[in-house]
């Protein structure tokens, strides 16, 4: 394979490097995807997931990359194929907080009544949102860069320099792998694990306002299932389910909905989620390849997946 070959190498098969790699393929570049795992084996596949600003930085640049992706996702929303739905539902605190900033983007966005939110629970708001079953969007993004000519090959790197010389762009799409290939040691693995269970006739989600806290509640129904959540462990590189944690996750989202309480366990997902102080979009020269830099989302790998795909186009 060589520079006539292809026009960019994305590195990585997650949601950030396949929705990277369709936005490269749409814009009439040859591509090609490099990626360790398959995309069903990322920590994609094991988000929840649903649309909004988790704990990302810089604000400002936050704000466009989130705007745009809720944009396309409002419009993925009209296609069952895609995976994605809007969905209603409470998010809420246990103490008096502010609601999000982000809050009036969203459909139907109100302060709860005290009799709408779980006991317990001090401040709450309602909305309708993009909630994303990621078995079968991963599936869709795959579909979507083969029709655009896209080509997606298993081959572990162990460092950038690796793939100069094979795209005159190389897009850096690693997610937690950034941090040796960079390398960046201030990516740092934030353990995900969720629930999977089957769906008692819940229609709308819940999600607590838990801060910095390392236990998560929130569950998103998804058709005939319904996914709880979680856990956010910082520097937790294990990626096999704790029976403990599991048990944990379940009560939690039992005592806010009781119906969830005995349904059968389907599965367990587990993701680290690729976090440093600022997510990394920029670009750099190496050698004679131009290298763009999109990593570091953290939890919010869907909420920026378009918006910052569209900043890699654009710095081309």
């Amino acid at each position: 394979m060589s520079r006539r070959d292809i026009d960019a190498l994305v590195i990585g098969a997650g949601v950030s490097g396949l929705t990277t790699a369709i936005c490269l393929a749409e814009a009439g570049l040859r591509v090609t995807i490099w990626t360790a795992e398959p995309p069903h084996q990322t920590t994609s596949y094991a988000a929840g997931a649903m649309w909004g600003p988790y704990l990302a930085e810089p604000i400002d640049r936050v704000r466009v990359w989130s705007a745009r992706t809720l944009a396309v996702l409002r419009q993925l929303a009209t296609d069952p194929q895609t995976g994605v739905r809007l969905v209603p539902g409470i998010e809420a605190s246990r103490k008096p907080v502010d609601p999000p900033e982000w809050g009036n983007q969203l459909d139907g966005f109100r302060l709860c009544e005290a009799d709408e939110m779980p006991d317990g629970f001090a401040t709450g708001w309602r909305y309708t949102a993009p909630i994303v079953d990621m078995p079968i969007y991963l599936g869709y993004l795959e579909r979507r860069f083969a029709v655009g000519g896209g080509r997606i090959e298993i081959r572990r790197i162990h460092s950038l320099d690796q793939a100069v010389g094979v795209a005159p762009v190389v897009v850096n799409c690693a997610g937690m792998g950034a941090r040796a290939l960079v390398p960046d040691p201030e990516l740092t693995p934030i353990r995900g694990q969720l629930v999977v269970v089957e769906n008692p006739g819940i229609t709308e989600f819940f999600t607590e306002d838990t801060g910095p806290s390392p236990d998560l509640l929130h569950f998103y129904p998804q058709g005939e299932t319904v996914v709880l959540g979680g856990t956010a462990q910082p520097g937790d590189w294990s990626r096999e389910p704790d029976p403990n944690t599991t048990a944990a996750i379940i009560d939690r989202c039992s005592e806010v909905e009781p119906r969830l309480r005995g349904t059968r366990v389907l599965g367990q997902r587990i993701g680290l989620r690729p976090t440093r102080t600022r997510v990394r979009v920029e670009g750099q020269r190496l050698d004679s390849a131009t290298l763009i830099h999109n990593y570091g989302h953290g939890g919010a790998g869907i909420t920026l997946s378009w918006g910052c795909a569209a900043e890699v186009v654009a710095r081309l």
